[in-house]
């Protein structure tokens, strides 16, 4: 296994950046704003991962693009001050580009917030190829955002590996047929994701580095 691995694609948030706060205060303002004091810290947890219109889809149908107005503005006026970056991240995303391997982004988030993020933890320039919300017509747990990946970076599933904090990033890199990996820093806990039998858990980020014989 460890020769063919050639391709590493990971989801953005509560993988490579911390974004939980973020993500998780932007939910309770804008539930907050609707639904004055009816959601806490634990009833936005299931909301982290799917895309925001499966979020707002299942509290009020009717007002889901409104709803995602206000979370989009209050996320953007309050990102930097939130997102914070994760221990081993930035080193082993830079040994992982020395050592040759090709690098991709797969996210439910809108690009222009990924670059967002992306710059503001220096990431930025290690990934050739970016998949976000605005490129695909079915997101993950749905294998087309990793195809479209592979597709651009020219690889293939069999020599992939598919790393991320969420059920969704680990049933999409089964969908597609790529090795997975699940970060124990999910903001669900290793247990959560040790239920989608991922092929590895990462306890740090750097541990992709000794899973590739690096």
């Amino acid at each position: 296994m460890t020769n063919k691995i050639t391709t590493i694609l990971f989801d953005l948030d509560g993988t490579l950046i911390d974004t939980n706060e973020l993500i998780i205060t932007t939910y309770l303002h804008t539930l907050n704003k609707y639904y004055p004091s009816k959601y806490s810290r634990e009833d936005v947890l299931p909301f982290m991962g799917p895309t925001l219109h499966e979020a707002f889809s299942t509290v009020d149908p009717d007002r889901v693009e409104e709803m995602i107005l206000e979370y989009r503005t209050f996320n953007i006026a309050n990102h930097d001050a939130l997102v914070k970056e994760f221990a081993g991240v930035l080193e082993t995303v830079g040994t992982l580009k020395e050592k040759g391997y090709k690098l991709g982004i797969v996210t439910t988030k809108r690009l222009d917030v990924t670059l967002k993020g992306l710059r503001l933890m220096k990431l930025d320039s290690f990934f050739e190829v970016i998949v976000a919300y605005d490129h695909v017509s079915k997101t993950k747990p749905d294998p087309e955002p990793i195809f479209k990946a592979l597709e651009q970076l020219d690889s293939t599933p069999s020599e992939a590996m598919m790393v991320g904090d969420n059920y969704h990033d680990i049933l999409a890199g089964k969908n597609a047929g790529t090795i997975t990996a699940g970060c124990a820093w999910s903001i669900k806990g290793r247990e959560y994701l040790a239920k989608y039998e991922p092929d590895y858990i990462l306890e740090n980020m750097a541990d992709i580095l000794t899973i590739l014989g690096e």
